[in-house]
């Protein structure tokens, strides 16, 4: 899952990617509303997954981390009265003719399939709007255009200026740090003789190769289009 939230009249939409970042953003939006620190406003959640998702998560209380605050006050860590999880393909498209500020949290890919393009077609040509980047954006993707400020945006084979604002909130990536990284390369035992590294942009494989490298692997390549090797 991809992500990323709008955020309509009130400068809000998020766009979220991989499992559990959604409900991270329920938690936090919940823990918002309880402190008095956010207006209330709708909020949805338009994605079957995300909604089947959150049934998991509510299923095993057992697991939550006993530290948090909020689970000492209500076993409802992911509804409360502003939240709505939309299933339904009827309902997602009212979401586009309702009036009034409103937060959509919608899944898609890194912009490129999804209920998100739906949304982002019809409010990303209002300054009223912002749309909030919760998720790595890959080059060339549509995600990627409107987080580096492209105004004219090819959707669904229509194009749109961009008008909304458009922010970024980096903390809620689902990716290992480096730290993580080496301590998973050390788990794996050795030696290691050969790894490629075939996910990523430039900069960062190159970084993991370093990693590996470091961590004792022999042979490390970094693949590039085409590229060949012999196993």
């Amino acid at each position: 899952m991809t992500g990323c939230v709008l955020g309509l009249g009130i400068r809000g939409l998020f766009h979220r990617r991989e499992a559990g970042r959604t409900q991270e953003l329920a938690y936090s939006l919940h823990q918002l509303h309880r402190a008095g620190k956010i207006p209330p406003i709708p909020i949805y959640v338009d994605s079957p997954l995300a909604a089947s998702a959150t049934e998991v998560f509510r299923l095993h209380p057992e697991l939550f981390d006993r530290r948090e605050p909020l689970i000492e006050r209500t076993q409802k860590l992911f509804d409360f009265s502003l939240l709505t999880y939309i299933r339904d393909v009827a309902d997602s498209k009212r979401l586009n003719t309702m009036s009034g500020p409103a937060v959509i949290i919608a899944a898609g890919g890194m912009a490129e399939s999804g209920r998100i393009l739906h949304h982002l077609a019809n409010h990303i040509g209002d300054a009223r709007n912002i749309v909030l980047f919760v998720g790595f954006q890959a080059e060339h993707t549509l995600g990627r255009r409107i987080q580096d400020g492209e105004r004219q945006l090819r959707i669904y084979g229509d194009f749109y200026e961009r008008r909304a604002e458009v922010e970024t909130i980096a903390g809620y990536s689902a990716h290992a740090d480096r730290d993580e990284l080496r301590a998973w390369v050390r788990r794996l035992g050795g030696p290691i003789h050969r790894a490629f590294v075939v996910h990523g942009e430039p900069a960062a494989a190159q970084a993991m190769a370093t990693i590996l490298k470091e961590e004792g692997v022999r042979e490390v390549a970094v693949p590039t289009m085409g590229e060949s090797h012999q196993l």
